[in-house]
């Protein structure tokens, strides 16, 4: 059984080829020290649908992207920059894709909100607002 199987339903997402396969062999590679995270990527690189950089809607998010979210738990608003763990800096709001926020935030639409769970295994639910694309 899949860790999606035993939630609400989960919005269909889209990710870039070339990403998906890069985040693929980096939740490979990473498994060993966050094994939820990256099982948790792996799943929702195995659901997306695939599409080049050029046919990817300017309101899904991406590596590089800018998100704002709403995460209902605590009734915050945040803006964060998804980016690889070598690029990953909280104080400058850069967050990595192998942080659970981060893989939440993957291939989700402008108004798509999903349950995810945090580190602490509690599910939040998370409501993407907007996405800016790298220029």
């Amino acid at each position: 059984m899949t860790l999606h199987q035993s939630w609400a339903a989960v919005p269909p997402i889209q990710l870039v080829e070339s990403e998906a396969d890069m985040i693929s062999d980096l939740a490979w590679s990473a498994r060993d020290r966050f094994p939820d995270v990256c099982q948790l990527l792996l799943e929702e690189v195995g659901r997306a649908s695939l599409c080049t950089r050029a046919d990817l809607p300017d309101d899904v998010v991406a590596m590089g992207s800018a998100v704002t979210y709403h995460d209902a738990r605590d009734g915050a608003a945040r803006q964060v920059r998804l980016v690889y763990p070598s690029h990953a800096d909280v104080a400058l709001g850069r967050i990595s894709i192998l942080t659970p926020i981060g893989a939440a935030l993957i291939g989700m639409r402008a108004g798509a909100s999903i349950l995810w769970p945090d580190r602490e295994g509690h599910l939040r639910d998370i409501m993407v607002e907007s996405v800016g694309q790298v220029a």
